[in-house]
């Protein structure tokens, strides 16, 4: 289960890259069908998904959780579109979604602001314009991986290879990026099987949970699903009928736990 993700601002030529890996690589490619996916799925409108993937919190969904319950519903869908693997994704943020993951390669492509205005302006905007996009594009753009999660997406240790389009061509990164996917580190080995598994179930857990639930969270090691919740969310009966059904269609969970009164993991998802 081969996976590659590309992270890229506006007009750095991300997508060329993706597109191009896929095609040397014979990967199938995914972006923007996630959000068609997500959104029949969970019956969302695609716009809505953008918008909640790429847009700041504002002040009204910092208290109504709504971007938490979307973000849910994007990776417990792009968690089970990659579950083949041989998938190469270019949307916003899948270094963080699908990062834990060892066998995921995670780019980053960037390009020199100047070009980017460039590319933007063929399109017919003026250079003022062009750049102002592209400056307000980046900064949602960190402000929203800063809010959901405190990180940077300009930090290259999030990356596995960050690729500067100026010297290099398209062409050059796609090289590089194909010969690093073949690597050993990058193999599907057993153990990232048990942990893609683990993390599916741990996603469509919170994905079912996130709408009534908003501050749970879930873990699952070794098929053992934990769940982070109030005392007052573990004994309602919606929330007792969510879990239940949940384990009985999942005969990956080998144990199922529900711990009130202690704090959240940082690795819960």
């Amino acid at each position: 289960m081969a996976l590659i993700t590309i992270s890229r601002g506006s007009f750095s030529m991300g997508k060329a890259v993706a597109e191009k890996v896929a095609a040397k690589l014979k990967y199938s490619i995914l972006s923007r069908d996630l959000l068609f996916k997500a959104g029949d799925r969970f019956h969302v409108p695609q716009k809505t998904l953008e918008k909640a993937i790429h847009d700041a919190p504002g002040i009204f969904e910092r208290y109504s959780h709504t971007k938490k319950i979307f973000i849910a519903y994007i990776r417990a869908t792009l968690i089970d579109m990659v579950a083949g693997g041989n998938i190469v994704y270019y949307g916003l943020a899948g270094h963080l979604l699908l990062g834990r993951l060892p066998c995921v390669l995670k780019v980053r492509i960037i390009a020199n602001l100047e070009d980017r205005v460039a590319g933007r302006m063929a399109g017919g905007l003026s250079e003022q314009k062009a750049r102002t996009m592209i400056l307000a594009d980046a900064d949602q753009r960190r402000k929203w991986t800063k809010k959901i999660y405190n990180a940077d997406p300009n930090d290259a240790t999030l990356y596995d290879i960050v690729i500067c389009i100026d010297k290099f061509s398209v062409d050059d990164a796609v090289d590089f990026i194909c010969q690093s996917a073949s690597r050993k580190a990058f193999e599907p080995t057993n153990d990232c099987i048990k942990q893609y598994r683990d993390l599916s179930l741990a996603c469509n857990a919170k994905a079912l949970l996130v709408e009534s639930f908003p501050d749970v969270g879930v873990i699952c090691e070794y098929g053992n699903l934990l769940v982070y919740a109030t005392e007052k969310e573990a004994h309602t009966s919606k929330f007792k009928k969510i879990i239940e059904t949940f384990q009985k269609e999942n005969c990956d969970i080998y144990n199922l736990e529900v711990h009130t009164g202690l704090s959240i993991p940082a690795n819960a998802v």
